[in-house]
Parts: structure tokens; C-alpha cells; sequence
């Protein structure tokens, strides 16, 4: 198979290298052998390949820049990213007979990670006091341990697995909210999504770890951030529409919330001057949750090559996106 990669232009992560396909190819035994790979960071590199790529491997918007009938050949697109929303309006945009896959399961244990930092950082007012501390105020307030405290995880994927399973190390009592309701093994109990609101009034934590969809947008808004309990903390690791963010900042300033610790935002970066940046109790991170540089390309390519063994061997691939349900 004749697979191009290419960089997303300005995406901070390490670009793939041909030591990366290398080693990811050699791990997978034969169905990482026989193929021809080319790499691109520049427009003309991509120019230059895509006219014979069966497969790309790439970002949705090196995807949404390909001009009708560039990709003749092209078979399979597999993206370095999880969330397929930018694509999801645009789905007639894509070359004919592509499947679509993402890379879900590349960034669980990282977001895992910094999910269970945020909640610690939350239990322990770490938010009130790095604004005590750019105040010079020494104002001492003791936490409790997280055993037995209660979390929302809303959303049970890659991201939101991963983060129910570290917040159980820590003996949280942790409830998954998701489309369906089986169990989950790091879950006390599993409630479907229409069931969100018969569970916030208990969640002392709420972390949101579930895709971008028509369905999702604006899930927490003024009305179930006002379902929180007093002196709630919220996590979000999804996306910044997600959430009524002015709603957010108002529970955050009005003291209804305890503090937030968010990874996601609109606009995406957060421009100078905005109400974000002076929001009391609120911690930012610049979209870096689930990123780890030393391991996320060796974690996608291994992914990639998994669906397409499941696709050599007639099988639906286990990353096969659906534009229509949004992931």
C-alpha cells in the first residue's frame, strides 16, 4: 500500500518520523510490511504524494484542504486526532468509498493522568490558592481525601475510561454516564446520558470526557451547572462547546462552583483579554491533556496498523468513524 503521512501545519507535536514507521512496522509483524510510506510537512509534499496515496495519515484539516479529485486512488483516511467534528458538516467533502478512522485509544493513559491531577488539584483548593498566591495572601483552607468522595465522568471512551480507572485508584465512588448503560469495570454504576441530571446533584467532581456531537453541544449549561452541588468542581478534557462557557464563568465568579480546571475552550487559543484568563478559580491548560510527545506517534501508527489488519482480514475496523453519529 502506498501510505503518505502528513503534519498538520503548526500542530506542536513531533512530526512522524521514517524511525517511527520503522519501528511501529516491525512490532506489527506482517501486516507492517510491503508498504511504500512518504512524509510531508509542506504543501508541495503533500502535492506531491497525494496523486498516488491509498492511505493518508494526517489531521482533518490537511483532509478538509484536499481539492475534488486530487486523491484518486485514496482508500483510507486515518486521523491523528480523536474527534472527527470539524469533518462532520463537511462529510461531503471527502473522496468517495473513504473509510474513516480515528485514532481513539492513543491518548487514554495521558488523559487518564490529567484528569486525576485536575481532581487533586481541585480537592485541594489548589486553584483558590494560586490565586492567593499572585495576591500575596496567606489564607490556609484544609481538604479531604478523595476515597469515598463522588465523580461524574460523562463519557466512557478512550479518555473517559482511562480517567474513571485513575480516579478509582484513589477509591472514588465514580459514575460513568454514557449512550448505553452496561457496566464499566471502573464504575460503581453506569447511567444513560438522559440520566445526567438525576445524577449531578451528587457529583462533588465532574469531569467531561465524551465526543463533540449535535447531541453533546452544550451539555452543561446554566441550568445543570446550577443542578451541581455548591462548591463543585469541573474537569473538562472533551471540548470547549461542551460546555455554556459564559454560564461556567458565571457559576466560577458567583462562588457557586469551587474552581475548574478546563483543557478546552472557545475560541481555541483563548485570546488576550478574555473573561477565561481572569475567572476566578478557574485553571487553564492550552489543549495539551492527552498529548504525550514521547509516545503518541508510536500509539497512532500502532492503531493505524491494527485497523488495517482488521481490514485485510474482512473485518470492520475498530477505529471506523461514523460522520453521521459524530464519532
Amino acid at each position: 500500500m502506498r501510505i503518505h503521512i502528513q503534519k498538520q501545519p503548526g500542530d506542536p507535536m513531533p512530526a512522524i518520523t521514517p524511525l517511527h514507521w520503522r519501528e511501529a512496522a516491525s512490532r506489527a509483524g506482517d501486516v507492517g510490511q510491503g508498504h511504500e510510506v512518504s512524509f510531508g510537512e509542506t504543501a508541495a509534499d503533500l502535492a506531491a504524494a497525494i496523486g498516488e496515496a491509498e492511505a493518508l495519515i494526517t489531521a482533518d484539516t490537511v483532509v478538509l484542504g484536499l481539492r475534488p479529485g486530487e486523491a484518486p486512488r485514496l482508500r483510507l483516511v486515518f486521523l491523528l486526532h480523536a474527534g472527527i467534528n470539524a469533518l462532520v458538516p463537511e462529510a461531503g467533502r471527502l473522496p468517495p468509498g473513504v473509510t474513516l478512522l480515528n485514532n481513539s485509544g492513543a491518548h487514554g493513559d495521558k488523559a487518564g493522568e490529567y484528569v486525576a491531577m485536575a481532581v487533586l488539584m481541585l480537592a485541594n483548593h489548589l486553584p483558590r490558592f494560586i490565586a492567593q498566591q499572585s495576591r500575596e495572601v496567606w489564607d490556609r483552607r484544609f481538604a479531604s481525601v478523595l476515597a469515598g468522595r463522588r465523580a461524574t465522568v460523562v463519557g466512557l471512551g478512550a479518555l473517559g475510561g482511562h480517567a474513571a480507572r485513575r480516579l478509582r485508584w484513589f477509591d472514588m465512588r465514580v459514575t460513568g454516564v454514557r449512550t448505553r448503560t452496561e457496566p464499566h469495570p471502573d464504575c460503581e454504576r453506569v447511567v444513560a446520558a438522559e440520566a445526567l441530571d438525576a445524577v449531578l446533584p451528587e457529583s462533588e467532581f465532574l469531569v467531561l470526557a465524551c465526543p463533540l456531537t449535535p447531541r453533546t453541544q452544550g451539555l452543561l449549561d446554566r441550568r445543570r451547572l446550577g443542578r451541581l452541588p455548591r462548591e463543585a468542581g469541573v474537569v473538562n478534557i472533551g471540548r470547549g462547546e461542551l460546555v455554556e462557557q459564559e454560564a461556567l464563568l458565571d457559576a466560577l465568579d458567583g462562588g457557586h462552583l469551587a474552581g475548574a480546571v478546563l483543557d478546552v475552550f472557545v475560541p481555541e487559543p483563548v485570546p488576550p483579554g478574555h473573561r477565561l484568563w481572569r475567572t476566578r478559580n478557574l485553571v487553564m491548560t492550552p489543549h495539551m491533556s492527552a498529548g504525550d510527545p514521547l509516545s503518541y506517534n508510536l500509539s497512532s501508527l500502532a492503531i493505524f496498523l491494527e485497523n488495517l489488519r482488521a481490514l485485510r482480514e474482512g473485518r470492520r475496523p475498530p477505529n471506523q468513524v461514523d460522520l453521521a453519529r459524530g464519532y
